[in-house]
């Protein structure tokens, strides 16, 4: 595979891995040896970043969108996270209660679907 497909699937930002990786192929066997025993490069890069957006939102508790919502466009690492966390701007803490008021919407949902079948039946 690719390796910007092997970073995604490893949760780490492509542009932070070494050269040799950014530039090689990743066979299935090699993503599964990373993921089983990850490199000292992979530890490290999964502990203080950066992080692609998809880990950063995560970490923050927010949406990919929500983050391009507040101006993060680029990776963060994890102190520009923790640093974020404890300023908690106005930003973030609508798109947090927005994440939420979505979780909230997707259990109704489930729940709803989950009745309607048991009808159903």
């Amino acid at each position: 595979m690719k390796p910007a497909t092997a970073a995604k699937k490893l949760g780490v930002y492509l542009e932070a891995t070494p050269a040799e990786f950014q530039e090689g192929v990743v066979s299935r066997a090699e993503l599964n040896a990373l993921q089983a025993d990850p490199p000292a490069w992979l530890r490290d890069l999964r502990r203080d970043g950066p992080h692609p957006r998809p880990v950063v939102a995560a970490k923050l508790g927010v949406s990919i969108a929500g983050l391009a919502r507040g101006g993060v466009t680029e990776p963060l690492t994890t102190e520009q996270i923790e640093a974020l966390k404890e300023e908690f701007p106005a930003w973030l803490r609508k798109e947090r209660a927005t994440q939420a008021e979505v979780r909230q919407e997707a259990q109704r949902i489930k729940e709803r679907d989950a009745q309607r079948a048991a009808k159903g039946d």
